[in-house]
């Protein structure tokens, strides 16, 4: 299936309209883990605003109206199937974790699953020494796949599409993340699997969770650790952001954890600030989106990312500092790109 590029349209704003419609709230700190909330600046039901009604994964599953499973008994390492027989769609988000039948698995973007309907969802494998049968279908976990392995494969899924393939990751760079992030924790893994990861270092990171709660009228956050932001994950109402969060700061812990506690530093609000701003000024192009609506995909040396939209709003918009490979530091990261961009960088 090729990826179309669409026609170029003025509704491309929709994501610098949508950033500049929210204010950065006071910032929580964990250690060196900060979260700078993104707060609706008019309540929503001021705003008017009439959005199709959906789940979340995790409801849909626990409700039994949705099933992932993979697309045939031999499967695909790069496929799976997702079936909604629910009467509302599913929202899928970019780095959900997906564990179970020939191996783990993670998605490659955000969707908006249509209800009573099933879609082949583009997915990377985040275990890469099992391709058997555990049990047939997937459930899902309460993780995100690590913010430095979303921004590579965002990158990776944007060269793809506009290309004209499938929103397609680099398998190869996915794993070899994967196996780098298990060598720098000391984590041993039978399988490579992301998921041995996470459950070693479960105690530091359910700390942060704990840590971290959502604000009123909160729909998005930047998150920075040490000195540099991470990224930014936004959605378009407080109660999807919420229910969100927990998975969204064990992404960003997974990462944070990695610095020495010698070393630990603060983001400031300047650059939290800063990434917003260049976010508003970088190229986006269209697709049609798997499922409901459209895949905006950034284009820039500085951040990787996507953003769904559907009826000419942003469903939900994740974007990141990009890395020259998943071993550079934040702060490294921060002053290549800012060297970079020195005089393109809106300030």
């Amino acid at each position: 299936m090729m990826f179309r590029l669409l026609k170029q349209e003025p509704v491309l704003n929709i994501i610098k309209d949508t950033i500049q419609a929210f204010q950065l709230g006071d910032s929580i700190t964990f250690e060196n883990l900060r979260m700078f909330p993104l707060v609706d600046q008019v309540p929503l039901l001021a705003r008017k605003r009439e959005t199709t009604p959906y789940c979340t994964l995790d409801e849909a599953l626990a409700a039994g109206t949705a099933k992932v499973t993979e697309v045939s008994h031999s499967g695909s390492v790069p496929d799976l199937m997702f079936l909604n027989e629910g009467d509302i769609p599913v929202l899928l988000l970019d780095g959900e974790e997906l564990v179970g039948a020939k191996q783990n698995r993670v998605l490659n973007l955000s969707i908006l699953a249509p209800a009573n309907e099933a879609i082949t969802i583009p997915v990377s494998c985040v275990e890469q020494g099992r391709w058997s049968y555990g049990f047939g279908e997937f459930r899902s976990e309460e993780r995100i796949q690590f913010a430095r392995g979303r921004s590579g494969k965002a990158a990776s899924v944007t060269r793809a599409m506009a290309s004209g393939a499938p929103p397609r990751s680099d398998q190869s760079e996915v794993w070899h993340n994967i196996s780098r992030k298990s060598a720098r924790l000391r984590v041993n893994s039978p399988t490579e699997s992301m998921s041995d990861i996470y459950e070693y270092k479960k105690r530091s990171i359910e700390a942060a969770v704990e840590a971290f709660s959502s604000v009123d009228q909160q729909v998005g956050a930047v998150f920075g650790i040490d000195d540099a932001v991470a990224g930014i994950d936004l959605f378009d109402s407080e109660t999807t952001f919420a229910k969100m969060l927990p998975k969204l700061v064990r992404s960003y812990a997974l990462d944070a954890i990695e610095t020495p506690r010698r070393q630990w530093k603060t983001t400031s609000v300047t650059e939290a600030q800063r990434f917003i701003s260049s976010l508003c000024a970088v190229e986006v192009q269209k697709f049609k989106a798997i499922g409901l609506g459209e895949d905006l995909r950034l284009k820039s040396q500085m951040v990787a990312g996507g953003a769904l939209a559907n009826e000419n709003q942003i469903v939900h918009l994740g974007a990141f500092l990009l890395a020259e490979d998943d071993s550079e530091s934040l702060t490294s990261r921060r002053s290549r790109i800012m060297r970079l961009s020195h005089r393109r960088w809106p300030h």
